[in-house]
């Protein structure tokens, strides 16, 4: 049986996101029984970057042709390493890689977004197929190419009103009738953490700093008035948005660190609420590395009326992982993995690029 028609498969997701905590791993179990599909994670870990490989990928948006080519193959041959020796440590039995990379561009209004990590590099260092390039088909089509987790979120994760992502960006997905309504609403652990650094910090733990400060009026109405929250979905943020718009008047505030960290995650939860306000009392899940900051945490609960909600450990790292494996199942079988009513695309497709030998060719 080949990988485009088993109900059953075992995956290891790939996500790096923009926080550049590292490279998540998650070896996943699916299975589809009738129409529903089920999941496991069975082994997940997270491999730091060093301080060389965030320099590099950090520095890849103002790289030479020659440099962002050569970050983009050597960083695929980074991660096949690392997967690889997931594999032997733990014995892993797997079907196929799926890989989202590192975002480097995102800017689907001129049809250009870009994640490097080669899949071709990745799939020679692991001996297994790979599917990644995710987003590019969805933004040559016209949408948006992000949020892309919603799919998952709609087929694994239906028993919640709304599935909330805090990581770099955070972003939320629900059903709206027939449709998933989803679209990123605020820069999240990118601020937050680039505000701890000036502590000499990697993040601010349980957002005890923040939770020291207090909300500066004049920065928050700032950061709230910005155009980007006032646009209808769907609509997606990059890098690239946040360094032009958002970070500017963070860094002009005359404010201290723990009250710009206080304001910010204020922000934060006042977008949430504000992205959540439509439907009825229900229940928010929220995974992702912001959702250890209980101070945000707290904010949000003291906002919305909806029940917030924080799964285990295990979840709250990995659900990004789990979900692009899960999408490279779809992009396997050829159904759909982006969504019209998430991206703005014309039309649905299957996104991702295939690479390195299938089963039956090796």
């Amino acid at each position: 049986m080949t990988l485009h028609s088993r109900d059953e498969y075992h995956v290891i997701g790939l996500m790096s996101g923009t926080s550049l905590d590292g490279l998540d791993m998650a070896y996943c179990h699916f299975r589809m029984e009738g129409d529903k599909w089920f999941f496991r994670v069975l082994a997940a870990e997270t491999a730091s970057y060093s301080p060389d490989w965030k320099r590099r990928l950090v520095g890849a948006e103002t790289a030479t042709a020659m440099e962002y080519a050569k970050t983009h193959v050597e960083f695929g041959r980074h991660m096949g390493r690392l997967v690889h020796d997931f594999i032997e440590r733990r014995r892993l039995r797997v079907d196929f890689v799926a890989s989202h990379g590192q975002t480097i561009f995102h800017q689907p209004e001129i049809a250009f977004t870009a994640q490097i990590g080669d899949g071709n590099a990745l799939a020679a260092e692991t001996g297994l197929p790979v599917v990644c390039d995710f987003r590019t088909l969805d933004v040559a089509l016209g949408g948006q190419g992000a949020p892309l987790v919603p799919v998952g979120d709609k087929a694994l994760f239906h028993e919640y009103d709304f599935c909330l992502n805090l990581g770099g960006f955070s972003n939320i997905s629900y059903q709206e009738g027939d449709d998933r309504v989803a679209f990123d609403v605020s820069p999240c652990n990118m601020a937050l953490n680039e505000l701890a650094a000036e502590l000499r910090l990697d993040y601010d733990p349980g957002g005890e700093h923040a939770r020291k400060g207090r909300v500066d009026a004049t920065l928050f109405d700032a950061l709230n008035a910005l155009d980007f929250y006032h646009r209808a979905g769907p609509k997606s943020l990059g890098r690239e948005w946040y360094l032009e718009h958002f970070l500017p008047p963070v860094q002009a505030a005359k404010i201290s660190v723990e009250d710009k960290l206080h304001t910010v995650a204020e922000h934060i939860a006042h977008q949430v609420t504000r992205a959540t306000a439509a439907k009825s009392p229900g229940k928010i899940i929220v995974t992702g590395g912001g959702a250890f900051n209980t101070f945000l945490i707290e904010r949000m609960q003291a906002q919305t009326p909806h029940t917030v909600i924080v799964p285990d450990k295990l979840l709250v790292n990995y659900k990004e992982a789990l979900i692009f494996a899960f999408l490279g199942v779809l992009r396997m079988r050829g159904e759909i993995n982006c969504l019209p009513a998430v991206t703005g695309v014309r039309r649905p497709s299957s996104g991702g690029c295939v690479t390195g030998l299938l089963p039956e060719m090796r």
